[in-house]
């Protein structure tokens, strides 16, 4: 139930608006502390806009002196919800993150005001808004295939799994080269170190599938993995498991091949292959695998040749199948704990 101001008294009043803007200048959502107050939305934009133009006696109930505001209610509503529910995209910036220098173009473009960068941080922290690492997405991305997968294509998978008495794994391929490197190192203040490293270029693909168990299995390819690359590793997977293993992995068209799918059916329901959504690899934990052993076990490591990489690459790989409970970890990332068995 809304609450009107104009039967409180100014009193009264005064500490509502006190204890509103206080709220979220703790860290509450402008949204939530309305709900939770009483209080038109609107209205608590109209009080975070006055306490930023005149401080704590611009809540009071007599007018407070002070500078004019450059930014009125509206105007602050208009850039919180921009920021909050907004892709940077839909507003052509040159690239899709809301920066400061960003939303200070914005403000200047749609309202004529001029900010500094000062100006639009403390505004933007007022608003209890922060600078976040993002999580990327392929703007190709359908949300809607995604949201159908999460609540109904995955969780017939799983309960097909249990019935059948299937084990899941989740399968990715990806590219590794001699010239990946990443992560600092120790240097005198002021002196850029300067690591030497070959200026040969030399690569190799890896294909790994990891189950929600903690299990791992992987192949490491010199060349290309077309269709013919990827049937000798279903055969390496389904040699010697004693259950069915139903296998997630995108729709590359060299999973998607015949002759793929005819080996799959040679197998008598043995194998079964599942797709995701398009253009959703945060949905893959190996993904995560992939990414781990890139930066801990290639990023880190003195590469002088060919044989250099695949010991690293096979040695990485090694220790993660030795330790299921990393691979495990990978099913506990907001993205893909999805997957991880209840």
């Amino acid at each position: 139930m809304q609450v009107d101001g104009r039967k409180i008294d100014h009193a009264k009043l005064e500490e509502i608006r006190f204890e509103t803007v206080s709220r979220v200048q703790a860290g509450e959502a402008p949204t939530t502390v309305a709900q939770d107050m009483g209080s038109y939305t609107n209205r608590i934009f109209i009080w975070l806009a006055a306490y930023r133009a005149g401080g704590w006696d611009a809540l009071r109930s007599q007018k407070a002196m002070g500078r004019p505001k450059r930014l009125d209610a509206r105007k602050i509503r208009w850039l919180h919800d921009t920021a909050t529910m907004r892709s940077p995209l839909r507003v052509k910036p040159p690239f899709a993150l809301w920066t400061r220098a960003q939303i200070r173009t914005l403000i200047e473009r749609r309202f004529w005001v001029k900010l500094s960068l000062v100006s639009v941080g403390r505004l933007l922290a007022q608003l209890r808004l922060t600078c976040q690492k993002p999580l990327f997405r392929a703007y190709e991305q359908d949300a809607s295939p995604v949201e159908r997968w999460l609540k109904e294509e995955y969780p017939k998978i799983r309960a097909l799994a249990k019935r059948e008495k299937a084990g899941i794994f989740f399968e990715d391929e990806s590219g590794v080269r001699s010239d990946f490197h990443s992560g600092t190192t120790w240097a005198a203040k002021g002196e850029t170190p300067v690591v030497r490293v070959t200026g040969a270029r030399f690569s190799l693909n890896m294909i790994s599938a990891v189950s929600p168990r903690g299990e791992l299995r992987f192949m490491v390819v010199r060349g290309g993995v077309g269709a013919g690359m990827f049937i000798e590793f279903l055969k390496r997977l389904a040699q010697g498991s004693q259950r069915k293993i139903f296998l997630i992995c995108d729709g590359h068209p060299s999973h998607r091949a015949r002759k793929v799918a005819a080996f799959v059916e040679s197998l008598e329901g043995r194998l079964q292959l599942f797709f995701p959504p398009p253009y959703s690899p945060e949905l893959n934990p190996d993904e995560l695998v992939l990414n781990d052993v890139k930066n801990n076990g290639v990023a880190r490591t003195l590469v002088h040749g060919p044989k250099d990489l695949l010991r690293a690459v096979i040695s990485r790989l090694r220790t993660l199948q030795k330790t299921p409970e990393m691979v495990r970890s990978f099913f506990q990332h907001p993205e893909t704990r999805y997957a991880a068995h209840p």
